[in-house]
């Protein structure tokens, strides 16, 4: 059933607007979709968990808003609005010059593989403001150091090389470093993938100080349910390189809609609710060759004959969630 109010995918003045986003890599077995046909936009100040298993295409989308791709680009067209100006249809070197670590910026999942090894933390942290903000190496500096209080490190940990910080200070670090320009959107890939659970709540904790002081918005990618619960305002579900529901965080993780974004959430324990877990049957598909109709066809325990054609993305319910499945389409 269909919404009277706009739904996720419609809002004004959003942050950022994808729309039918579509990137293939070229492989030695096939064409592999990696992202396929992704519409979605989050609000300003928002934070939005990109939940899925492995390969559904997570990190793709992310590289794909931020342009940071391969060599191997096979497909990479669709729409990609930031802040109101459309940047798909930009040069490469303008979209580094005036989108990237500008108006959005990325947390990978390596801090110590984003780091250079041989130049001091400081330096790295600052140098995004010399190269776009044409501030002086000393101005840049005082940034840093401003910038180092906010996310919890020292200000003496700016003259200190990659090696000679803890994992965790190294996060913070390229926190940081994605905050030094000021952008309204920060992408975070894994960012506590590497981390014990003592830091990674510290660090969760961090984004959530730096989310309300600083009032930017953030796509969290992640595998981690619960953590991430504790974050959004908004979840999507990505399965096979599709996004196959997109809810707000008070129902998505309590009463998710789709079949798979269902098994995903009761596979996930508990802290405060005696549950049995259960599973997902099955693999996900090759993006290579995936399947024609519902690409969680084979693995959905409500499967029925409209399952063999693709479902549409439809509005459901009072608030516009989406959802890709036929058991909501009259």
């Amino acid at each position: 059933m269909s919404a009277t109010q706009p739904s996720l995918a419609t809002r004004e003045g959003s942050l950022l607007r994808v729309v039918d986003l579509v990137l293939h890599f070229r492989t030695t077995r096939g064409v592999l979709q990696a992202v396929d046909g992704v519409s979605f936009t989050m609000e300003k100040r928002g934070a939005v968990a990109v939940l899925g298993e492995s390969g559904c295409g997570k990190t793709s989308l992310a590289r794909a808003v931020l342009r940071l791709l391969p060599r191997n680009v096979q497909t990479y067209k669709g729409e990609v609005w930031v802040n109101g100006t459309e940047v798909m249809k930009m040069s490469d070197e303008w979209f580094r010059q005036n989108v990237r670590w500008t108006k959005a910026s990325m947390v990978s999942q390596a801090a110590m593989n984003a780091l250079n090894p041989v130049l001091k933390v400081g330096f790295q942290v600052a140098e995004p403001l010399m190269i776009h903000r044409n501030m002086s190496k000393k101005e840049a500096m005082r940034r840093a150091e401003e910038v180092f209080r906010i996310v919890g490190v020292p200000v003496d940990f700016l003259n200190r090389y990659a090696f000679e910080l803890s994992g965790g200070m190294r996060q913070r670090a390229i926190l940081a470093m994605a905050l030094i320009t000021s952008p309204p959107l920060i992408v975070l890939d894994e960012p506590t993938s590497a981390l014990d659970m003592l830091t990674q709540a510290n660090i969760f904790n961090a984004l959530k100080d730096i989310k309300n002081q600083l009032e930017v918005g953030y796509i969290l990618i992640t595998h981690d349910i619960s953590t991430s619960s504790d974050l959004a305002d908004e979840v999507i579900i990505m399965y096979a390189g599709q996004i196959v529901e997109h809810s707000y965080a008070d129902t998505g993780y309590r009463n998710p809609l789709h079949p798979y974004a269902r098994g995903l959430m009761a596979s996930v324990p508990t802290l405060r609710e005696d549950k049995k877990l259960e599973f997902i049957p099955g693999q996900p598909p090759s993006l290579i060759h995936p399947p024609t109709g519902c690409r969680f066809a084979a693995r959905c325990p409500q499967r029925f004959d409209r399952c063999d054609r693709e479902p549409p993305l439809v509005t459901v319910g009072p608030r516009g969630e989406l959802v890709k499945c036929w058991l909501y389409v009259r």
